[in-house]
């Protein structure tokens, strides 16, 4: 069958070979996949490889497609459904007409939603709903309109639908954007306050009104906006964040008892916990969610056909760092 691969860190490394198609055990599903997304994490993976791989490394961590055949301990799936998943980062990705994925962290595809908009959602949406409702224990069965989220980078792919199901929270949510076009995104996701990265977030948020802010969510590089963050946040606060901290220090948020936590939403399908099967559910209500119209898919992009130079350009636009909302390339 055919893949795509990297050898190295470079993109120009990215080629298509010829792999033998795997047979599913266990509670894995074989997906012909029919569409992908490309996200910031597949460029990162590729930037770490040191030296030349002996063979190619598949990539990509949003897919769609029809599963083909199961394993013999499946309980939820069946051969001829339509689905859509993230992935396991210890595993090939997407990037290949067939994939091999466990049951547990894929859902049933959404019945009246295209592909395209599908696709564009899992790796986002399970980052986003694991940061609002498990880092930062937002519960949205409460009333939450007295409290306050800045979400930092709220037009990017994770910003797109942390906006989204923030507001569906009932939180009132400040969303980061930086040109007009960003700005009027961000709003018609439910962003009720719009701050420009680029400029001073402190005035900004105080000549809001606003004094200090419950939770708030670092998108991009936390180190231009670590003095803004521990400023901003409120005492007993909840920081939490993808991305690394690499100059920006811990300790500043202790004189204020901020909760602090990492997000990556690989790490309960690397260890195996009996969690990884939250990712299902999240993605089955993902799924009706953008079916019923409460959840608006961010796609912005999409290359028709699946196949080398398509997954080179939309990694291109992903990797030039300058994306608004999600970018898919669709068999």
């Amino acid at each position: 069958m055919k893949a795509f691969g990297v050898t190295n860190d470079k993109i120009d490394s990215l080629v298509e070979f010829d792999k033998t198609k795997e047979a599913p055990t266990g509670r894995d599903l074989l997906v012909k996949i029919e569409g992908i997304s490309i996200n910031p994490v597949d460029i990162a993976t590729r930037r770490k490889i040191a030296g030349e791989l002996s063979s190619p490394k598949i990539l990509g961590y949003d897919g769609y497609g029809v599963v083909e055949e199961i394993g013999s301990n499946v309980k939820n799936f069946k051969a001829g459904d339509k689905v859509f998943f993230a992935g396991d980062y210890t595993r090939d990705g997407s990037y290949q007409e067939f994939e091999v994925i466990d049951e547990r962290i894929v859902a049933h595809a959404p019945k009246e939603t295209s592909i395209e908009k599908s696709v564009a959602m899992p790796l986002v949406a399970l980052t986003a709903s694991e940061l609002l409702f498990e880092k930062l224990q937002i519960n949205p069965a409460v009333d939450n309109r007295a409290k306050t989220i800045l979400i930092i980078n709220g037009a990017g792919g994770v910003g797109s639908i942390a906006t989204q199901l923030a507001h569906l929270a009932g939180l009132r949510v400040i969303a980061t954007a930086s040109t007009p076009e960003k700005v009027e995104w961000v709003k018609d996701l439910g962003a009720d306050l719009v701050v420009n990265h680029h400029k001073d977030l402190i005035k900004q948020v105080h000549d809001l009104g606003i004094e200090n802010v419950d939770y708030i969510i670092g998108l991009s590089d936390n180190d231009p906006h670590w003095k803004e963050i521990v400023e901003l946040i409120k005492p007993f606060g909840t920081f939490a964040t993808i991305t690394n901290l690499n100059e920006s220090k811990i300790a500043d948020l202790k004189e204020k008892s901020v909760n602090f936590a990492w997000e990556w939403m690989f790490t309960k399908a690397k260890f195996r916990l009996d969690s990884m099967s939250d990712q299902g559910a999240y993605l089955e209500k993902l799924a009706a969610g953008l079916d019923s119209g409460m959840i608006h898919s961010t796609v912005t992009k999409v290359f028709h056909g699946f196949n080398l130079e398509n997954i080179k350009k939309a990694t291109e636009l992903v990797e030039a760092g300058h994306m608004m909302g999600k970018v898919v390339v669709k068999a």
